[in-house]
């Protein structure tokens, strides 16, 4: 290794190590072991602009063992990012921009949070696809607008996981050229040497997925990595992984040793690993030399996208029309017209939403070019395959369409990682009671604050024959307890429209869109009233005729079985009023004054929906008052299903009677 390489190599080392001794925290095994790939990426192969961490066209980086967040922080820190000194001592503190394991939107640089193993390895797929898409769309000769690769470090315990494995079939099938990932093979994990629950052959396994496998088998050697990374960059037909044995806590008296993985080496040790390297032992020190050497980058730095910006004003010249529409994605200029999306339904009296929900996405396609997605081997049952969209594959990079094929965890992740690259809003598909599967995916969208729409459809027991094994009881309350994510059940094809506009406007959050498989009405005698009001999370549907006595709430399909009781309990003089809640988390958002105007004080509310009553006690004041169910269905029709468990209008009043 060259003088100058061993001397970046060892600062990133010990900046990590100090970061982990000062914090008593962390995990120094990983950024001592894995230095020399850290710095063979970002020195001779990233583009990146640290004065524009954003700057569209840069090459994608994922650390997706997160653990070793604080090599990431160092690199970031000698790059040039806005991350001082200040910061890499403040390590894993409180306020800091250094967290224990990576955040997207908080630390200048970071493309992804990590954390959970597997989720940065799936969506760097993600970010690949987007690439391919992109440039197979806007890229035109002497124009290569889209044009970046995403690069990784993944770990054993990464491979280890059934998403990382799901990720890796898709990459190898769709021929993700520009997907390369250096593999931290150090054969240790927390309980101690891999063979004790890894013993396949990993190269073996990813040549299988398809993709170009390499070695090198010395991790100081910085100029094999680099030579095994441009044979990568040449296979644009196959992601790579780089396989590179390496040694966790290199160099420490802890070398090879699952001790040094998740705790601090100790002044001792960590003294003697500097002694070793012949390193000062002053905390937190960069040589001149080192400095220097990253600093002379910067102006490579800002060139490489100065001669980009250049490049897309001549495209806009040239091809003015994809440039504005490109530009507008990039910046997620997105508009949803809501009346040309309830115009669908005019003449339409009754269907499923998830019917209503697939019409819905054939309009949304043709007015954004940016609206991609599929399912997770569903899409005729899902109703989410855009006709004229196209497929994505590695013949054709030109398609709207995903075959995810049966992954939904990696469906999750890698709809994330499209959302992060930007210029997209993905969507994915299964059915609800899968959303299990996805739920890992779900939070990290809702903890980076990113848009990805979950179209997860049969909602509850009336799917019917299919039996318990798919009628999700408690799925749809447990994703409203995730922060930062929109839960939307729409009652009818127009509220379907209202959610999907919702969710093509959330760019903050993900948004889950709960649909029936069985048909519903579409309540046209209430279309004004939907169409003002849905966005809203709730809203007085039917209001009584007179003073009402009860509040019925609903959700989804139940919204039309409280409307059937309404009439009932009317008819015997008792006065209730209907109110759709097709989003808690909408209605929450709302100002007290309207939740006041929905929900009044003084006046019973009774909620009915088809799953588990518990929690809607902060609208109706007693689990008591809600007709839900706390058992698991049974194999019959759908409507025979609604009837047995009690879904229906007679039992409904009869149940709010009894709270009379």
């Amino acid at each position: 290794m060259q003088k100058i390489d061993q001397a970046c190599v060892n600062t990133l080392r010990f900046l990590a190590a100090d970061q982990v001794e000062k914090a008593k925290s962390g995990h120094p095994g990983f950024p001592l072991g894995t230095a020399p790939l850290m710095y063979t990426i970002w020195d001779r192969f990233m583009s990146y602009n640290p004065a524009d961490p954003n700057w569209f066209n840069r090459d994608r980086f994922i650390l997706s063992p997160g653990h070793g967040s604080a090599l990431l922080y160092a690199m970031l820190h000698l790059a040039g990012y806005d991350l001082p000194m200040e910061e890499l001592q403040n390590f894993r503190q409180w306020g800091s921009k250094t967290p224990g394991h990576p955040e997207y939107g908080l630390t200048p640089g970071v493309d992804v949070s990590t954390g959970p193993l597997g989720h940065g390895f799936s969506m760097g797929v993600g970010f690949a696809i987007a690439e391919a898409m992109l440039g197979a769309k806007y890229n035109k000769p002497d124009f290569p607008i889209v044009d970046h690769y995403t690069f990784g470090l993944t770990s054993d315990g990464d491979l280890m996981e059934g998403v990382a494995s799901e990720a890796a079939s898709l990459a190898g099938t769709l021929g993700l050229g520009k997907l390369i990932y250096l593999y931290d093979d150090n054969k240790i994990t927390i309980e101690g040497s891999t063979d004790i629950a890894f013993t396949e052959d990993v190269e073996a396994r990813f040549k299988a997925y398809g993709w170009q496998v390499l070695r090198v088998g010395d991790s100081e050697d910085v100029e094999a990595m680099a030579e095994a990374i441009k044979e990568a960059k040449a296979d644009t037909l196959h992601p790579s992984l780089i396989i590179v044995r390496t040694h966790i806590g290199f160099g420490s008296p802890k070398q090879d040793n699952a001790s040094c993985h998740g705790e601090p080496l100790g002044a001792d040790a960590l003294a003697a690993t500097k002694e070793k390297a012949g390193w000062p032992q002053e905390m937190f020190y960069v040589p001149t030399e080192v400095k220097e050497h990253f600093a002379a980058k910067l102006a490579g730095c800002a060139a490489a996208e100065n001669a980009w910006n250049a490049l897309m004003e001549d495209y806009k010249v040239v091809y003015p029309e994809l440039a504005k529409e490109l530009t507008d994605r990039i910046a997620g200029n997105t508009l949803v017209n809501l009346s040309a999306l309830e115009a669908i339904f005019k003449d339409t009296s009754k269907n499923a939403t998830r019917e209503a929900s697939g019409d819905i996405i054939q309009v949304l396609a043709a007015q954004l070019p940016e609206l991609v997605g599929g399912s997770a081997d569903l899409g005729p049952s899902n109703k989410t395959i855009m006709k004229a969209g196209g497929f994505f594959s590695k013949l054709d990079r030109t398609g709207r369409n995903i075959h995810f094929g049966v992954r939904e965890h990696a469906m999750g992740t890698v709809l994330n990682g499209i959302s992060l690259h930007g210029g997209f809003i993905p969507f994915g598909g299964t059915f609800l009671v899968f959303a299990d599967f996805l739920r890992p995916t779900i939070r990290m969208a809702a903890l980076m604050g990113i848009q990805a729409i979950f179209v997860l459809t049969h909602d509850s027991i009336a799917l019917g024959e299919d039996g318990p094994t798919h009628q999700p009881i408690e799925t749809t309350m447990g994703l409203r307890l995730i922060p930062n994510v929109s839960v939307i059940r729409p009652a009818d094809a127009l509220e379907t429209a209202a959610a999907w506009q919702q969710a093509c406007m959330n760019k903050h959050k993900p948004t889950c869109l709960l649909l029936s498989r069985q048909k519903l009405n579409v309540l046209h005698a209430y279309a004004d009233v939907i169409h003002e009001n849905a966005a809203k999370g709730a809203y007085v549907l039917s209001p009584a005729k007179g003073e009402a006595r009860v509040i019925l709430i609903g959700t989804g399909s139940e919204v039309q079985l409280a409307l059937e009781a309404q009439a009932k309990l009317e008819a015997e003089g008792i006065g209730a009023t209907v109110v759709s809640m097709p989003s808690w988390d909408a209605f929450d958002r709302q100002s007290e004054e309207y939740k006041a105007s929905v929900l009044p004080e003084g006046v019973v509310k009774f909620a009915v929906e088809a799953g588990v009553p518990y929690g809607w006690s902060r609208y109706t004041g007693s689990e008591k008052n809600v007709l839900g169910i706390t058992t698991f269905g049974a194999s019959a029709p759908g409507g025979v299903m609604m009837e047995k468990y009690g879904f229906t209008a007679d039992n409904l009043v009869a149940k709010v009677k009894e709270v009379l």
